[in-house]
């Protein structure tokens, strides 16, 4: 039976990606004073992909991204002011108000004394702990993790840590490549709670994920109560049968 459940903290918890999205439209309107807009977010991609191994994952590896790929695709020709309007596009993600999705609170107040709940996520150190903070959810968890890569090395050495049993644990997270299928290989379970936007390094086809019971899908966190009183009921019948 599950006893300790991990929730991811970005669009699992709180909105992060349609950030992204107003800043990066943002960026490419700038663009536009320099370069055609038909290759702008390509170009980014790519660079923000080059860069992870350097600046990792978040809102300052992204804004260095920006820079750099302003400076690329105007060949060398954007100006000063323009690259302090990027700098300061970073910045005001950095201070942008948390948003908890809607339901969150409720959720882990409702799992609170059943289950152990850790947070697993993933970012910069300091961007993450900012943000957990003024989640005010920092509370609601008994460990806090936060990673640079979520892989199923870095969730065996969690569970380690804690002494938790892949078969005790469950996951939740908006990420199937990140947050649920690293989860389920290992021998825990992963659920999948889709946000209405997904960063293209995360995205994978759902249809092609082979069916596997440790691996489900809600459309909404406020389901997962519901998922869970089944899991439990179901346990006891599947020990016996096995």
């Amino acid at each position: 039976m599950i006893s300790t459940i991990g929730f991811d903290g970005d669009d699992t918890l709180w909105h992060n990606e349609a950030l992204f999205s107003m800043t990066q439209e943002k960026f490419r309107q700038l663009l536009l004073h320099y370069v055609p807009a038909t290759d702008i977010d390509n170009r980014l991609y790519a660079t923000e992909i080059r860069n992870l191994k350097l600046f990792g994952y978040g809102v300052k590896g992204f804004t260095l991204s920006m820079i750099e790929t302003a400076i690329e695709v105007s060949e060398k020709r954007i100006g000063a002011a323009d690259i302090q309007r990027l700098i300061d596009f970073g910045k005001a993600m950095l201070e942008h108000p948390v948003q908890l999705i809607d339901g969150v609170r409720g959720v882990l107040d409702g799992l609170a004394g059943r289950y152990t709940l850790l947070l697993i996520t993933k970012g910069d150190l300091f961007d993450q702990e900012s943000k957990i903070a003024r989640s005010g959810l920092a509370d609601a968890f008994s460990k806090i993790e936060i990673v640079s890569e979520k892989d199923e090395l870095t969730y065996r050495r969690i569970l380690e840590r804690y002494a938790i049993r892949p078969a005790d644990f469950l996951m939740v997270g908006n990420s199937l490549k990140s947050d649920v299928l690293p989860v389920a290989a290992i021998g825990g379970m992963g659920v999948h709670v889709p946000y209405l936007l997904t960063w293209q390094h995360e995205t994978m086809d759902e249809a092609a994920v082979l069916p596997d019971h440790r691996v489900r899908r809600l459309e909404r966190i406020t389901e997962l109560s519901t998922l869970l009183t089944q899991l439990d009921i179901a346990a006891p019948a599947s020990a016996v049968t096995s």
